[in-house]
This record gives structure tokens, sequence and C-alpha cells, in this order.
């Protein structure tokens, strides 16, 4: 219950804040044209909380739905206004004026990107060095030449000190369907350049896990198979098992490493397993029957048992990736347009069938994300609002009637051709674009659910 409340306070915290940056950007540009704004609204619905300076002035509202948000302007369409506030009115704008205002709003979700991210690399954000653990023969890093103690140190002459920084500049390669050439560092300090082939994201390409796909086994810190989390009504504690055990032996097969507990009931869906564990200086005899869960990968074994990450790494194998001020600024604009043109990518990639639409995401995964993220650290938290803006920023641009892009289609037309689009012609076009936000919402959720229920 507590993971929930986090994910929901995280996520609600992170809608208001980008839904504020998006509507700040159209009430800041509106005010400084000349425009009457009338109410700022974060969130939908019944007022929770509203505040006025003077009956004259803007309204300043929070909604009980806090899913979005609006700016409302004066407008003749919505109602009949004084003739003496007529300038003021949004529709007697020049298209110009229409259009600066309607993209003020995403834009405003690029600057926060730019800026949040500045402020990560600022703050240096923590990781694991990309040191490989092992290459699966017969796959693309095998053929690059890729060997167990390689250090990863550039990828395409991007630096990269963390296996998180690794595996974002090799995603966004993989979407533009490129091959890389990295610069890698073995044991004895030797570097040398591989030539390494990505595959293309796909059809099958829902979640990739690109370095799986790659062959790559990362280092990762050995966690002892001590359970530190037992979920209610699940295998383990069906079977006996409790916070603190120990798990000795699988079927008689030694178990030192957490990874190894994890391979050995994930390989055994639906088959019984005999689990010795120590607990409390005993040794006790159970017989697990891990659960079938199906995923992308087909049947896999689960338990419902977590694991304490460890306390620390070991400081041969920490890293920080961190910039000057300076540095920092040149890197956040390079990051914020890396991350928009992959958005754009795999969204043209999505419509036109190429890519899977599993990888759509809705409220409860950005929950998860956010409520994650917030329990690692500010700084991840703010990485993550970083991804979520750049994302409403791309999506409110697209020319879909009733997101900002329509609108700014409608104003292009009207400033080319020299009158406003038919009210008859805005109407039919509302109506596609209910039908396809409706659409996208509903594959949204069920992605959401499945991947709950996998």
């Amino acid at each position: 219950m507590n993971g929930f409340i986090v994910s929901l306070l995280s996520f609600l915290v992170a809608i208001g804040i980008l839904v504020a940056v998006h509507e700040f950007g159209h009430f800041w540009v509106a005010r400084r044209l000349g425009v009457k704004v009338l109410r700022f609204s974060i969130g939908f619905g019944r007022p929770l909380w509203r505040w006025q300076r003077a009956p004259d002035t803007t309204e300043y509202v929070i909604g009980a739905v806090p899913l979005g948000g609006y700016v409302k302007m004066l407008d003749e369409r919505e109602g009949k206004v004084p003739d003496a506030d007529l300038p003021y009115a949004f529709n007697r704008q020049s298209p110009g004026r229409r259009i600066a205002i309607v993209a003020a709003g995403p834009l405003a979700n690029f600057v926060f990107a730019i800026l949040a991210y500045w402020l990560v690399f600022i703050a240096g954000l923590e990781g694991i060095k990309p040191v490989v653990e092992g290459v699966v023969a017969d796959t693309p890093a095998a053929v690059a030449g890729l060997r167990s103690g390689d250090q990863i140190i550039a990828v395409d002459g991007d630096a990269t000190p963390t296996w998180g920084s690794v595996t974002q500049t090799l995603l966004f390669r993989a979407v533009q369907g490129e091959s890389v050439m990295l610069l890698v560092r073995d044991r004895q300090g030797v570097e040398r350049h591989l030539s390494l082939a990505l595959p293309a994201i796909g059809e099958d390409a829902g979640s990739p896990d690109l370095l799986r796909d790659l062959g790559i086994e990362p280092w990762r810190p050995s966690v002892e198979p001590v359970i530190d989390r037992v979920v209610k009504g699940g295998a383990a504690e069906q079977a006996g098992l409790r916070e603190g055990d120990r798990i000795v032996r699988i079927d008689g097969s030694p178990i030192e490493r957490w990874s190894q507990l994890v391979e050995a009931v994930q390989s055994h869906p639906g088959e019984p397993l005999d689990v010795t564990v120590e607990r409390n200086g005993e040794r006790l005899h159970l017989r697990v029957v891990p659960e079938r869960v199906a995923t992308e990968k087909g049947e896999v074994g689960r338990i419902g048992a977590g694991v304490a990450a460890p306390a620390e790494l070991p400081p041969q194998y920490r890293a920080v990736l961190q910039y000057s001020p300076w540095r920092a600024a040149v890197e956040s604009l390079r990051k914020t347009w890396e991350m928009s043109a992959m958005t754009v990518r795999m969204l043209g990639k999505m419509l036109t069938g190429q890519a899977s639409l599993e990888n759509v995401s809705g409220p409860i995964t950005i929950a998860q994300y956010a409520g994650y993220t917030a329990s690692v650290g500010l700084v991840q938290f703010v990485g993550f609002l970083a991804i979520i803006s750049i994302s409403l920023g791309v999506i409110n641009l697209f020319p879909v009637p009733l997101l900002d892009g329509g609108h700014l289609l409608y104003y292009v037309i009207e400033l080319v051709k020299g009158s406003p689009v038919s009210e008859q012609a805005q109407m039919v076009g509302q109506r596609i674009g209910i039908v396809l936000l409706i659409s996208l919402m509903t594959l949204a959720f069920y992605n959401d659910i499945m991947r709950l229920l996998r």
C-alpha cells in the first residue's frame, strides 16, 4: 500500500508540475500579446481551490480531476464580449498571434525539459560503470568483438560513464536503425574501437531490452539470496517462505546469488521446486510451485518474493554522469533534441506498423515510474519529469483536432488562404479528434493493465 501511495502522490506532483508548465506557456504569451485570460486551471471538473485578485482579473483554479488543465481566454465564440473588451479577445487576434499563443504550451514543455536536464547534469546522476560481465555467442556483441571485462568508454564519440548513458545512446541510434562505433577498454587498460550493428526497433520491439538483444550481459552487483519481502497470497507465502529467509539450495543446486534464484524460478513455471532455506540458524526444506506468468517471451515462473538492493556499490564500479554548468547547458539542449527526435520516430514507426503499439503507456505506467524515480532520489525524479515533458510537447504538436497541433493547423491554413477554416470543417475535425483521443486513451489503459497482469 505504501508503494501505491508513493506512486499516486508522485504521479499527482508530476502531472501538476507539467500541466502547470504547459498552461503557463499559453498564459504568459497570451498576456504579453494583450489577450485577456479569464481562467488558469490545473485540473478539470469541480474546483477544489480558486483565487482571484479582483473581479476583472484572471481566476486561478485547481480542479478535482488532475489529468490536464486549461487556459480560458476571452473569446466571442464562447459568449458575448463587451465592446470595450473586443480588442483583447483571442478570436480577434491575427493568425500569427494565435499561432504564438497556442505554440507556447508545447514550447514551454521543451524549455522545462532543457532546464530539468541542466539541473540533472549539474547535480550528477549516479550509476554503474558500463563493464561487460559476459557476451552471448552468435549475437551482434560477439560479432563486434566485445569481451567480458570490457568497459564501454564511448558510443560514437559520446562519453558513456554509466550503463544508463550507454543504453540511452544505443536506443536512440537503434530507433534510427544505425550501427555504432564503440570505444572500449579491457582489463589491461588497452583501448580499441569496435563496430556494433544495432537491431532495428520493429514490430517485435514492444518493450525492448536492447542490451539483451545485442547479447551484452552487464556487470551487476552480487546480491545475496535473502528474501526481503513476500507478496501476500503469492506462491512464496503459500509455501511458507518469510522475510529474512536465505535461500541455500533449489532442487539440490547451491544458490549463492539472487540472480541464480531468479533464473531457477523463471525457468520452472508451474513446476514444484524443492527449496532449502536458512532461518534463525536452522535449515528448512520447503516446496514452492512458481506461478505461470505470460510475457512477450513466453511463460515464466514467479513466486512473489523480493530482495533488498545492496547498500552500496563497490567503489571501482561507481560512476557519476556530471558536467560543468556551461557543458551541462550544451548537453541538456542536445539531450532534449535527441529525446524529442526519438519520440517522433517511435510514434511514426507505431503509426506505420513498424513498431509495436505496446510502446504506448498510460497513467498507470507513468505513475509507477513516477513513484520509482521519486523513491530513488530527487535527481532521478527531475530526469523523469524531463522525459514526460518532452512527450507532452511532442504529442501536443501532432496535427490532431483538440490538441494544440490541430489548432495550429487551422491557423496556418487561415494564414495561407486569408480566411478562417469553416465552422463545419472544424466540427468534423473535433469529432475525429475525439475519436482518436479516446482510442489512444483506451489503448494506453489496455497496455497498462496488461503490464500489471504480466
